[in-house]
């Protein structure tokens, strides 16, 4: 019963950066989604050490773990878009090939520039 209190808790922390990001993302006019301003309030809250990891761990490992349910309803919804996806497969995959292999490119080549400097 604790645990399921110290959760509903967690939750409830992690409920509120949610909500104050969403305002201050309203507030703001900031063309950024809110919760993209959550996630990095909450790694700055974390970082400094406002909050710590033990507040949010165990709700934020139980959503995490139950993260694919999330998507069910995005993967029943891609099942209308069938006639887009047969107009423009091709080009959609080369997009999703393109923006996978280009960063890991960019990443590893500059990592190899960045180790041959330290030499």
């Amino acid at each position: 019963m604790t645990q399921t209190l110290k959760a509903l808790g967690q939750l409830a922390l992690l409920w509120a950066v949610y909500l104050g990001s969403n305002w201050l993302v309203a507030v703001t006019h900031l063309p950024i989604p809110g919760n993209v301003v959550g996630v990095l309030i909450l790694f700055a809250l974390l970082a400094l050490g406002v909050v710590r990891l033990a507040y949010v761990e165990l709700a934020a490992d139980f959503l995490l773990k139950h993260l694919v349910f999330f998507f069910v309803p995005i993967a029943v919804g891609l099942m209308e878009w069938g006639g887009v996806f047969y107009d423009y497969g091709l080009i959609l995959a080369a997009a999703i090939l393109a923006s996978a292999v280009l960063p890991l490119l960019a990443v590893g080549g500059l990592s190899q520039l960045l180790h041959r400097r330290q030499l």
